[in-house]
């Protein structure tokens, strides 16, 4: 596995990397087996030639296995990666001082099987999304722990904030 699709800088360390569960692509491919049964049935009661349908089930099972199996998650100690594409290739990088939030979901079969959703909310941008993780909790708790987000430091030094105030209360002044 090639980690090129991503650019370590300096002293960078991987915390976390992870990609979809296959199941995943369950949907697609069921709609695939589906298209194919059907291109078999139709060859065998109305045409022979209906049987190039199956290429079609078949072609949209794989890509929906490939495009599982093509996207991958990072989250380093400095920013948040997301890599998807089958054809092309989509890249994106967050640097964890742009996350302001994050959360994960599981719908039943992820609770009882491990897997959800983690939602990762950006400052001036989309938000990211990792899809069926495993361990949506761990993964959420990793990039908070690591996030700009946390809120707990005040902008400024103390001397920035007392002239502002003394601005504000010029600002008064004129007014009133």
């Amino acid at each position: 596995m090639s980690d090129d699709w991503w650019y370590r800088r300096d002293d960078e360390r991987v915390v976390w990397r992870g990609r979809p569960r296959l199941s995943a692509a369950l949907p697609e491919a069921v709609v695939g087996g589906v298209v194919s049964a059907l291109a078999v049935a139709a060859a065998a009661t109305v045409d022979p030639r209906l049987v190039a349908g199956v290429v079609i089930g078949i072609g949209i099972a794989a890509w929906a296995v490939l495009r599982v199996r093509r996207t991958r998650f990072l989250l380093t100690d400095r920013a948040l990666w997301a890599k998807r594409g089958v054809l092309g290739l989509t890249v994106r990088r967050v640097g964890l001082e742009k996350v302001q939030n994050t959360a994960y979901n599981q719908s039943i079969t992820g609770s009882a099987f491990g897997y959800g959703t983690v939602v990762i909310e950006v400052a001036g941008g989309p938000d990211l999304e990792f899809r069926r993780v495993s361990d949506p909790r761990a993964v959420q708790t990793a990039i908070a722990e690591r996030g700009g987000g946390s809120g707990d430091a005040v902008p400024g030094s103390i001397d920035q904030w007392r002239s502002v105030l003394r601005l504000v209360r010029e600002i008064r002044s004129a007014v009133e």
